[in-house]
């Protein structure tokens, strides 16, 4: 008679080969941890630093863009355009003396809480696929999830900040959280088409750093132009 081990053995099943999400969960809050700090602690600073810290993004974004289309120069230059015009729109907005902070800051939040309720919400109701042929897992309750997170840390924003008009920069907030949502699909349109699961290795747990900022840069471009149509700064018009 076969033992238990066996069958799982010849089943796929070795106990050995069992993998416990636990540990990948955890190495990617270590990392979130390290890293938010000091990314904060640049927005901070603004100025030449900022643009430092954004230098030394476009360059990693660049190359890994680079290694992930297989060394392709075409990919390589549309994808430098528009990692370019990302980080020049987050250079402007952190640029106003006033809230050119609290801006920056905002979106950042606003992009991470985005991610996060397109994740609970898509894994808890599922439902019809926003575009299957780029990301078969991502659900329009999920994109929803997305805007009404967003949504709420305008609103939380807005009593921080003592803003009265409370109605636009949620709306304005949900706006860019489900934008941010198309920035996620365009690298997974990317990934697919050179068969990649991630752009690189970089951050343990996270994948490349253009898989953490896929949202941020659509938002960022959303933001930024926005910022230009209205009469004074963004957060400060809100």
């Amino acid at each position: 008679m076969p033992s238990l081990s066996s069958t799982q053995e010849s089943a796929g099943l070795a106990p050995q080969e069992a993998k416990s999400p636990f540990p990948e969960l955890w190495l990617r809050v270590f990392s979130a941890v390290v890293m938010i700090p000091p990314v904060i602690l640049l927005i901070y600073l603004g100025g030449v630093y900022f643009q430092f810290f954004m230098a030394i993004a476009t360059v990693i974004l660049i190359s890994e863009i680079f290694l992930a289309t297989n060394k392709s120069l075409y990919w390589t230059v549309v994808g430098a355009v528009y990692i370019a015009v990302v980080c020049y729109a987050l250079i402007v907005l952190r640029s106003n003396n006033d809230v050119g902070f609290e801006t920056v800051c905002w979106l950042f939040v606003l992009v991470w809480f985005a991610d996060t309720g397109a994740f609970i919400t898509g894994r808890a109701l599922g439902g019809p696929k926003l575009a299957p042929q780029l990301s078969p897992k991502k659900t329009w309750s999920g994109f929803f999830g997305a805007v009404v997170f967003a949504a709420l840390i305008g609103i939380a924003t807005a009593h921080i900040l003592g803003l009265e008009v409370l109605w636009r920069i949620a709306a304005i907030s949900g706006f860019l959280g489900g934008l941010s949502q198309f920035g996620d699909l365009l690298e997974s349109w990317v990934k697919r088409r050179f068969d990649r699961k991630d752009m690189s290795n970089l951050i343990p747990g996270h994948g490349g750093l253009a898989d953490r900022v896929d949202s941020l840069a659509a938002a960022a471009i959303g933001a930024w132009v926005l910022d230009g149509m209205t009469t004074e700064s963004l957060l400060k018009w809100l």
